[in-house]
């Protein structure tokens, strides 16, 4: 799931390069994608795009007063072209499609959403808080009144798992599942320890994991093409996503607690006390 920096690259992407272009078509390819219908979505023809800015893990491209407001989702992704088809797109493929913008001098992107599950949201409204996602985040990670003492108030409210506090995005909007594994490796704290529990030392630490984590992402990110992204992120990460691979903090061998549909990656060394984790979905031990 693309989060905070990735989306913070789209951001800056678009900005360089859809700017001051005139929305020339768009194109709702796949129905269920379209949560909005006033105002509509062909309204957008004919404006011009003045601003892309992000909230939390929200895209919201700013065409002359009404906004285009994206979630990517899990498995959806934005895929830049400088030459856009000028057939009417159709659904399928590869990547299937699901919306399709193509600004004045042929150039524009697509929205794609790979997989079975859909969960790509696109949203056309005059104000990005009019919608739901984007009217209850949280602070934002990288926001100055992010404070250690902030982060220390939000957890002490929380009778929940620290890694559900950190991906709760109405608490601490733009941290996901990947870089909240990150974060936490980083802290030297067990995901799964209460998150009201934590001294003022682990809050301290955890705020200065969180920070530095999506700080260090964005600048990998910075100018990035959207094509390599991806990529990118996944070079970037000391835990998520390598399950049985060497920590490259102690070389101890990375675990995985899985659930019913994600999972996580801790080092037990680093984290947990040289403790394996219980799976939770398959309720065993990591062996």
């Amino acid at each position: 799931m693309p989060e905070l920096p990735e989306v913070e690259s789209l951001a800056r992407w678009l900005t360089a390069r859809a700017v001051g272009r005139v929305v020339a078509r768009v194109e709702p390819v796949a129905i269920s994608a379209l949560k909005t219908f006033d105002p509509p979505v062909q309204g957008l023809q004919g404006l011009e795009v003045t601003g892309v800015t992000r909230h939390g893990k929200f895209l919201d491209v700013d065409v002359s007063g009404l906004h285009l407001v994206i979630h990517l989702a899990r498995a959806g992704w934005l895929r830049w072209k400088d030459s856009q088809p000028d057939t009417l797109a159709r659904p399928g493929g590869k990547n299937p499609l699901a919306f399709r913008v193509v600004l004045d001098d042929g150039s524009g992107f697509d929205l794609t959403e790979a997989g079975t599950k859909k969960g790509l949201a696109v949203y056309v409204v005059r104000s990005p808080n009019d919608v739901p996602g984007v009217d209850r985040l949280g602070i934002d990670v990288l926001s100055p009144e992010f404070t250690t003492e902030a982060l220390a108030t939000l957890l002490a409210a929380r009778r929940t798992q620290v890694k559900g506090a950190l991906t709760d995005q109405s608490m601490i909007a733009g941290v996901g599942n990947a870089y909240s594994d990150e974060a936490l490796h980083a802290a030297k704290l067990s995901p799964f320890k209460m998150a009201s529990t934590l001294t003022a030392e682990e809050v301290a630490r955890l705020h200065e994991a969180l920070v530095s984590v999506v700080s260090a992402a964005v600048d990998r990110s910075r100018d990035l093409p959207a094509g390599e992204l991806k990529a990118e992120k996944k070079s970037g990460l000391a835990v998520h996503g390598r399950t049985g691979q060497p920590c490259p903090v102690c070389g101890d061998v990375v675990r995985e607690v899985s659930f019913a549909d994600k999972s996580l990656q801790y080092c037990p060394t680093c984290q947990t006390g040289g403790k394996p984790l219980a799976d939770r979905r398959l309720s065993r031990l990591l062996k």
